[in-house]
């Protein structure tokens, strides 16, 4: 039976931290920014990590549980 493949968008899109949390970029953060607050723009791109409910479907697209 052949390998699995990691689905290529999730690939692109996560990474995983050594402790195993899957971390990903903000949404928000590609245009229009002038009208955003300096808070939210820095707020936005600072790292964000997926939350329990998803981490789960995340890890299953990467092939790592």
């Amino acid at each position: 039976m052949p390998k699995m493949k990691t689905h290529s968008g999730a690939k692109k899109r996560f990474k995983l931290t050594a402790s195993g949390k899957v971390k990903h970029r903000a949404s928000g953060m590609n245009h229009i920014n002038a009208k955003l607050s300096p808070e939210r723009r820095n707020r936005l791109g600072s790292t964000a990590y997926v939350g329990p409910a998803m981490e789960k479907k995340i890890k299953r697209l990467l092939r790592v549980a």
